[in-house]
């Protein structure tokens, strides 16, 4: 490696529809340059690139853009900031999650298999692939009746959004395509395969999306053997790989990769991360207390404690899932950014006003003021993860009149998403386990002031946000730095990375009290909503999306 003055890692984060890569000094954290390319046939939920239509909630990717996008950002990311290849110290990522492909024993995708390209279950399945809930449901009953230890790390209630629903799914409805499969993984840990020539599972997708905890391991033979007789060796023959903590190496980049990506052979490679958890990372978060939320098209809310409580409706309790002896907690709503997305296509259907569109939105929005919309909405446009973790329900919105506007309505989503997290923040406090503060990230954080002041008067809790608008991108970085080590310039402890590394915003938006007296009155007209039509009243929604189907 060349006399370099400060070394840098490069962090790259796979994202729903796009991969970004930021390129970062190990010792200032000062980021140099960020590229970013969308995937090629984005998100795949009506036909395979093959041809062949889609059910409904099904939610497909090309493993392929993955390569092609990753190839791009991290060439064009070096360049712009103007290193040479023996700069790059180290290489960390961060992968949407639960993303799941099978593949074969040369650790080719099955769909890129002539034989197999028009079989949509060979095809990679997107963390928001929901046509598995059925499966999902039969994972709850079995793992309740057999009193199955990991289930209260889950909430009481695993996601079809997980690699054990998607999975069965597989069995269940194409059962020659999980026979042929030698490995049904997460896509982080193909990516990782692919750099390096190593397969391994990363700790953080198999605790929080797997089933797996270090103490336990995955559930035994018996438990999967209920789900399926066919499954009964489903760690054994599904799931190859060593599971290793995130941060440590995975191996080092093959020379051909090597040469695709313009980097230097024998690059540190770490062990990647969910996306969410890489957020903590780059939003400075390495102590309990404070939770981070990041605010994209869903959003995730992870928290880390010292100690472990079966908090309702939680994605995931792990401990060193993130930060090394704390329990990492992970909860979240499936739809955010989406719902809001959605809203201004139905207001400008042709997309004419472009980012204008969602700017007078939320100038309208401001306008309104606390409940002065008289609506109320439930945020499920895409089912609810926590704390009801049930895929089937879907959105609300109660209070319309002849004179309810646009600005509006698009008030009450905002409020809605903000009660969906302070229903997250609940769960938490009845557990005893403190939420001292809110950390925001993500794009949201970045581009909406009024959703993070209506998130603190709602929650009324100070809310700061990371400095890093790539925060997730900055916390694979900060890994990167882990994998490279003292010895090219890296760290051997996380804490050190994050310090150097990651800052927060010099502002903290704190609540009003006045607007939080007014919200705390709409808070309980939503629980009433929230605790009706999700758990005495699930029917009629279910019934509404058979019909959909």
């Amino acid at each position: 490696m060349s006399n370099i003055a400060t070394p840098c890692s490069i962090g790259i984060d796979f994202g729903t529809a796009s991969c970004r890569a930021v390129v970062v000094e190990m010792t200032t954290g000062r980021q140099l340059a960020t590229a970013v390319a969308d995937y090629a046939h984005g998100v795949i939920d009506r036909e395979l690139p093959t041809g062949g239509t889609l059910g409904a909630d099904w939610a497909l990717q090309h493993p392929g853009d993955y390569l092609t996008a990753l190839t791009a950002v991290v060439t064009e990311a070096r360049q712009e900031a103007g290193l040479p290849a023996d700069a790059i110290a180290g290489v960390g990522f961060d992968f949407t999650a639960s993303t799941v492909l099978p593949i074969d024993e040369t650790y080719q995708p099955l769909c890129l298999r002539s034989e197999f390209a028009k079989r949509p279950h060979a095809w990679v399945k997107l963390w928001k692939h929901h046509s598995a809930q059925a499966q999902a449901d039969r994972i709850n009953e079995i793992a309740t009746a057999r009193r199955e230890r990991f289930l209260p790390d889950y909430g009481g209630r695993t996601s079809s959004e997980w690699l054990v629903a998607k999975t069965l799914q597989i069995l269940d409805e194409d059962p020659e395509i999980y026979e042929t499969a030698t490995g049904i993984v997460e896509a982080a840990d193909w990516v990782a395969n692919q750099l390096t020539g190593t397969l391994i599972r990363n700790a953080c997708g198999a605790g929080y999306k797997g089933f797996w905890s270090r103490s336990r391991g995955f559930p035994s033979q018996a438990f999967f053997e209920a789900l399926d007789p066919r499954m009964r060796h489903f760690v054994r023959d599904k799931l190859p790989g060593e599971v290793l903590p995130p941060g440590q190496r995975v191996g080092m980049l093959t020379s051909e990769k090597a040469s695709l990506l313009t980097l230097s052979a024998g690059t540190p490679v770490a062990v990647p991360i969910i996306d969410a958890h890489a957020a903590v990372l780059g939003a400075t978060v390495v102590t309990p207390g404070r939770m981070v939320a990041v605010l994209g098209t869903s959003t995730c809310h992870m928290l880390l404690a010292e100690n472990h409580a079966p908090v309702e409706g939680v994605a995931g309790i792990v401990k060193d899932g993130i930060v090394k002896g704390l329990y990492g907690y992970e909860a979240g709503q499936a739809a955010v950014g989406d719902i809001f997305g959605w809203f201004a296509r139905l207001v400008d259907p042709d997309g004419l006003g472009g980012s204008d569109t969602f700017a007078r939105l939320e100038a309208d929005a401001a306008a309104v003021g606390p409940g002065g919309n008289g609506l109320v909405a439930l945020d499920w446009w895409n089912g609810n993860r926590s704390v009801l973790a049930n895929t089937d329900l879907s959105g609300l919105i109660v209070g319309l009149s002849l004179q309810t506007t646009p600005g509006e309505l698009y008030r009450s989503l905002i409020e809605a998403t903000g009660f969906g997290t302070r229903r997250v923040l609940d769960a938490f406090e009845s557990e005893q386990i403190p939420v001292n503060e809110l950390v925001a990230t993500g794009g949201l954080a970045t581009r909406s002031p009024l959703l993070l002041q209506v998130y603190a008067n709602i929650t009324q809790r100070p809310i700061c946000r990371a400095a890093s608008p790539n925060a997730s991108a900055l916390g694979a970085a900060i890994l990167g730095a882990l994998a490279a080590g003292p010895e090219r310039g890296g760290y051997a402890l996380l804490e050190s990375a994050v310090a150097h590394m990651a800052r927060l915003e010099p502002e903290t938006i704190q609540p009003d009290p006045a607007a939080g007296q007014q919200y705390d009155s709409l808070y309980r007209e939503y629980l009433e909503l929230h605790d009706h039509f999700g758990r005495d009243g699930t029917a009629l929604m279910s019934r509404l999306r058979r019909l959909r189907q």
